[in-house]
């Protein structure tokens, strides 16, 4: 399998299954509020806010999972397997989330948060570097990511966001959502390329 190829789609098709799953888990994890009063919605703001950022995160991921195939033409074995990883990673979301929400926001589960986060985004970039290797250096997706700042500064956030979460989880969480602010703004560098081919 290592030294054959194939094209992007059943790799496309069963990443689109598995997140729509992760997505489907996260949501029945939400404990509905314990009565039918404003105060009652206000207690579960927390852990609701917190699936809203994770669901974020995870839309974020398939997002340029997406575009970045859509710069492919064809994967391989090592493909496969690096995909594979990042999707584990973005598979143990659901449960960081639990756990953040049976704890109380405590430090340990906040940091593990940042954790599967972090690992996903090193993930992403492993899986980058093998559909490069895959498709060439000269190819759209090469030209396109060049070192790829961007997921280098994310992933630096991520390991800080880890860090501060002993000391006050609440900046760390804050960090988690400026990293995932940061890349709703657009990133056109594979849909230009591929416009201008």
């Amino acid at each position: 399998m290592e030294g054959k190829t194939m094209g992007t789609q059943r790799l496309e098709a069963f990443t689109d299954g598995v997140i729509a799953i992760v997505i489907t888990i996260m949501v029945l994890e939400i404990k509905v509020p314990h009565g039918a009063t404003p105060e009652a919605l206000l207690a579960s703001l927390p852990i609701l806010l917190t699936y809203v950022l994770s669901f974020v995160n995870v839309g974020l991921f398939w997002n340029n999972h997406h575009h970045m195939l859509h710069a492919a033409s064809r994967v391989d074995g090592k493909v496969l397997w690096a995909n594979m990883f990042l999707l584990f990673w973005i598979s143990l979301m659901p449960f960081v989330i639990r756990w953040i929400d049976e704890s109380g926001f405590q430090a340990i589960p906040t940091a593990a948060y940042g954790v599967v986060l972090a690992m996903a985004a090193v993930a992403y970039l492993l899986l980058e570097r093998a559909l490069i290797k895959c498709n060439g250096p000269k190819s759209t997706l090469a030209t396109a990511v060049g070192n790829d700042l961007k997921g280098k500064i994310s992933l630096a956030i991520y390991t800080s966001a880890i860090l501060l979460a002993f000391y006050r989880p609440w900046i760390a969480i804050v960090l988690y959502v400026a990293n995932a602010l940061a890349w709703f703004l657009p990133d056109r560098r594979i849909e230009s390329l591929k416009k201008s081919d």
